[in-house]
């Protein structure tokens, strides 16, 4: 494997724990403003950003290759409304697809087949992270102003169940 590459995928650990770092940050904020079902939302997110971890970690195991773990940054937002949470989940969905993204060009650039069919899948997650970022602004703006659609909405979210990846390494 490629110096750049393994360096990118080591360091993307690092990314994805500061992802599950930030969606728990989420979830306090959603809970200490008592809307548990979006709290539920984001700690899911928080599981699913631990486990894509776990797969960076693993191939890089499976390619025998070191694997050094970093500190986790402490995040440092502060919010003031519940859509500057929201917003701010899509921004760091998008930031993490242009990771993924500059992973994936490291890899092209050296022909290193296997690493970038391992990132297909992260492609197509990203692609669903962004997705369903966008979907719960939208959903925010039609009935976050009124208190009982804000409620249902809520229960929605509450409703969410982990489903951990079924990526094969």
């Amino acid at each position: 494997m490629n110096a750049k590459v393994h360096e990118l995928l080591n360091q993307q650990i690092n990314k994805e724990f500061y992802s599950a770092y930030l969606y728990l940050d989420f979830a306090n904020y959603f809970e200490e403003a008592g809307l548990d079902g979006f709290a539920n939302w984001y700690k899911i997110q928080a599981q699913e950003e631990r486990d894509h971890a776990l797969l960076f970690y693993q191939y890089l195991q499976n390619e025998n290759r070191k694997v050094t773990l970093e500190a986790i940054a402490k995040p440092d937002k502060v919010f003031t409304c519940h859509m500057d949470v929201l917003q701010a989940g899509l921004e760091h969905e998008k930031y993490v697809t242009s990771l993924i993204h500059d992973i994936y060009g490291a890899a092209y650039e050296v022909r290193d087949f296997r690493t970038m069919q391992f990132l297909d899948w992260f492609v197509k997650e990203q692609g669903e992270e962004e997705t369903n970022a966008n979907d719960l602004i939208t959903k925010l703006e039609l009935f976050g102003s009124d208190p009982k659609s804000l409620y249902m909405l809520n229960q929605e979210l509450a409703a969410r169940v982990y489903t951990a990846p079924s990526l094969v390494l």
